[in-house]
């Protein structure tokens, strides 16, 4: 697959001299689809006698035609490098308005070059939405984060427009090539990254490469390696890929799913979670790419048909599971990776949901020895790869990790078993010893399972610890932390709502996306206008556009632990009740019933509330704002006791107040 990074450069005077003819020609040689759409073909000759025509007068600049977006999977039509400024032009040809579609889609691809390329940390960037036959609209420049907002332009003021910026602006010498050539570390949400994957890009093509997150791709080929040897070798194994909150432990398996079913006949690869909301979310949005670019290239195909097939890639282990109950089916899959495999059914909770939901009354497994069970009626070879979130359980009946290892131990002692150095951490094996664990098994330990480095809050790698450290009253270890990354990765506290849904407005451009959280045993967060258990749609929440009430920007759903777990956002707005609060210098745990909230005493329980917390505070990318009511001493559900202990000691670690 041709992987350039445009179809068309040259200095500015090149491209003035060269005919029509001979540009069209090479940007129809270096596009790689082999079905290039006349209408397209129309676009890129519209642009080319625009350009021309408004550029004849410069001198010394540089111009790019189709300019990759490696993370969004999208080109930006022209980048037009003049006077140390980059201008970004987002072409709408015979449109006779700007849309507000074309304004956040040029301001996607400023926000992205910011982020993610090397070269333009530093630069002023200039995008410019170009609805040819719109009427001329005043020009304002303004300016955020050395990113102008976008500039409004026809195809006859697009000159003027970039002489009033590049006379206001005097920026420093830089060498335009390097940047055209520069460095892309992207960092994809997992709605993007996997649509990226399923279109064939692999993960090396769409994540960061560099030192501080090669381990994705380390990861991934560390994996390709034990299923090769377990293949060759007839061998079972079962492998446990670790990773701290957003390291893209989901990325890793998606990306070896797709892999191995695209291997040679017999070797099938199938990606399950116990994530239903995840599994949604990531079923509906390759289901709606898929009819998108079917769209583009002129295809028909419903989002029904789409979803079918979106859904035998992606599968709610449940459903999977139950497919094998009471039969001696074997899996067509030799390859299964199970997402967040922390959260497996204990032998307790499954046993009860057979016998109530199924009618069975003799299911005698835990979900993670049925699992494998599954998978051992291969007679030859197979390999599990587990995904396992340290501190991640956060409900009642998930096992966690150590059932796995007795599973093992109990049922399947031949399998080979490959496990990480940081399985030793009471976030994984909870009460166990590490040496009970791991007893009588075949193990062997493999750095490389390991993702050290967060890659959803792109802006600090120290997110994870930090919350990590809250959470564990590591109090100046929170501090130490905070104040590493504050200027790169805000975070706020608020007592008003309002003022919290204003910052997280104030802090988005372009479609980065942004919601409100809180843990679903947050029932009097209701005063507020917050209704955890309101039943909605996580497609919609988490998929929708800035139009749509149902949509995460509109602020008015909430979604709790269970619904986000797994994916992201850019800001978050985390909403924090009485049901988790500081007093005396430690963490107290409630529940509310009826109208008192109650002491939970249960170890696990415990446990699952204060993971809840962790999972809300780690889902945000770029920043967030954490929102502590007052109380009201009227109302002895929420006394303004209950909420004080948190605001003073998160307000100690240095979570400044809005």
């Amino acid at each position: 697959m041709r992987n350039l990074r445009a179809y068309y450069s040259s200095e500015i005077e090149e491209f003035l001299n060269k005919t029509d003819d001979e540009i069209l020609g090479i940007i129809h040689k270096n596009d790689a689809s082999t079905k290039t759409m006349i209408q397209q073909s129309n676009t890129w000759e519209q642009e080319i006698c625009i350009l021309k025509n408004q550029l004849a007068d410069f001198k010394n600049g540089r111009i790019i035609f189709e300019y990759t977006i490696p993370r969004m999977g999208k080109r930006v039509d022209v980048i037009f490098l003049f006077k140390n400024i980059v201008f970004i032009m987002e072409f709408k040809c015979g449109e006779n308005e700007y849309k507000t579609s074309t304004y956040d889609q040029v301001y996607d691809y400023a926000l992205d070059l910011r982020n993610f390329q090397k070269e333009s940390h530093n630069k002023l960037l200039v995008p410019i939405m170009i609805s040819t036959e719109a009427p001329a609209e005043e020009l304002r420049i303004k300016e955020h984060d050395r990113i102008i907002e976008p500039i409004k332009c026809n195809s006859d003021n697009i000159a003027y427009a970039i002489n009033v910026v590049s006379s206001t602006y005097i920026e420093p010498d830089f060498d335009y090539l390097s940047w055209e050539k520069s460095e892309y570390l992207p960092t994809p949400t997992i709605v993007e990254a996997a649509q990226a994957l399923y279109r064939g890009h692999n993960v090396a093509d769409i994540t960061r490469s560099d030192a501080g997150a090669e381990n994705l791709t380390v990861t991934t080929d560390e994996i390709n390696r034990i299923i090769e040897y377990s293949k060759a070798n007839q061998r079972k194994s079962i492998c446990f890929v670790t990773g701290v909150p957003g390291a893209g432990k989901t990325l890793v398996g998606l990306n070896i799913a797709i892999q191995r079913s695209n291997a040679k006949k017999g070797e099938h690869a199938v990606f399950l979670s116990g994530n239903y909301p995840l599994v949604t979310v990531l079923q509906e949005a390759l289901a709606r790419d898929k009819v998108v670019q079917a769209k583009a290239s002129n295809n028909k195909l419903t989002k029904k048909d789409a979803l079918r097939s979106t859904s035998a890639f992606i599968q709610l282990i449940h459903k999977y599971r139950d497919s094998f109950v009471r039969n001696n089916n074997i899996p067509p899959e030799r390859v299964a990776i199970f997402d967040e495999a922390q959260r497996a059914w204990t032998k307790e909770q499954i046993s009860n949901f057979m016998r109530t939901k199924k009618g069975i009354t003799s299911f005698d497994y835990s979900e993670p020895e049925f699992l494998i069970s599954t998978m051992d009626r291969h007679k030859d070879w197979a390999v599990i790869i587990c995904l396992v979130g340290g501190g991640q359980e956060i409900n009642t009946g998930e096992a966690g990790l150590p059932e796995w290892f007795d599973s093992i131990r109990r049922a399947f002692p031949d399998w080979d078993v490959y496990i990480t150095p940081q399985l030793n951490d009471e976030e994984y094996r909870r009460s166990y010893s590490w040496g009970d664990m791991i007893a009588g098994l075949n193990v062997t330990e493999i750095k490389k399972l390991h993702l050290s480095t967060s890659v959803r809050s792109f802006r600090t790698p120290d997110l994870a610890s930090f919350v990590k450290a809250v959470l564990d009253v590591d109090t100046q270890n929170a501090k130490d932390l905070l104040e590493r990354f504050k200027n790169k990765y805000p975070i706020i506290l608020t007592r008003d709502l309002g003022k919290a849904k204003d910052w997280v407005r104030a802090q988005c451009k372009g479609t980065m996306r942004y919601g409100l959280l809180a843990s679903s045993g947050a029932l009097r967060l209701k005063p507020e206008g917050i209704f955890v258990k309101n039943d909605i749609s996580v497609a919609n929440w988490f998929l929708n556009g800035k139009d749509d009430v149902r949509s995460s920007y509109y602020l008015e759903d909430v979604v709790t632990e269970f619904d986000i777990q797994g994916l992201e956002l850019d800001y978050s707005i985390v909403a924090w009740d009485a049901d988790f609060r500081f007093e005396n210098n430690e963490w107290h745990y409630y529940n509310f019933s009826g109208s008192r909230w109650n002491n939970v005493n249960l170890e696990n329980k415990r446990i699952y509330l204060k993971n809840s917390y962790r999972v809300l505070l780690t889902r945000a990318r770029q920043g967030m704002v954490i929102f502590i009511p007052k109380g009201n001493d009227y109302d002895k559900t929420r006394l303004t006791k209950y909420y004080e202990g948190v605001y003073n000691y998160l307000k100690s670690v240095g979570v400044v107040e809005i």
